[in-house]
């Protein structure tokens, strides 16, 4: 059963898996990968309803009319995943992030925090080559 915390409806990913009949794995993929926005509380991921409809009602990714880049509120970190690269480079846009991104010997080394400029919140953690495959 969804959580219910004041007006705000909150699936778990055994919610998910039961209501849409997607097994746990593709939905943890789907909340990894950023195609649905989540939040992870303690252990466990949460979906609110408003994601879900995002998530339903976004354009077909063939679809001409879809945009190609985030809304101009957010910045964009360029980092490390691991000890061995410690570097990390904010960036304005999605163009110059994809330049960093290429400046970079080994993609698979990088991750992207797209962050919120309102909140200062990380809304989403992508992989490099992913970000780059998003908006390249």
């Amino acid at each position: 059963m969804p959580k219910q915390v004041g007006n705000l409806t909150l699936y778990s990913v055994d919610d998910l898996h039961e209501q849409l009949g997607l097994s746990k794995m593709t939905i943890r993929a789907y909340l990894r990968e950023g195609k649905i926005r989540a939040r992870k509380l303690g252990v466990k991921w949460y979906v609110t309803e408003e994601a879900l409809r995002e998530y339903f009602n976004e354009p077909a990714s063939g679809d001409s009319k879809s945009p190609k880049k985030k809304p101009k509120n957010y910045r964009y970190v360029v980092k490390g995943i691991n000890d061995l690269v410690s570097e990390q480079e904010e960036c304005e846009t999605v163009d110059e992030t994809i330049e960093c991104i290429q400046e970079q010997a080994i993609i698979s080394l990088f991750q992207v925090a797209i962050i919120d400029r309102e909140t200062d919140e990380v809304t989403e953690l992508i992989k490099a080559r992913d970000f780059l495959d998003r908006y390249s």
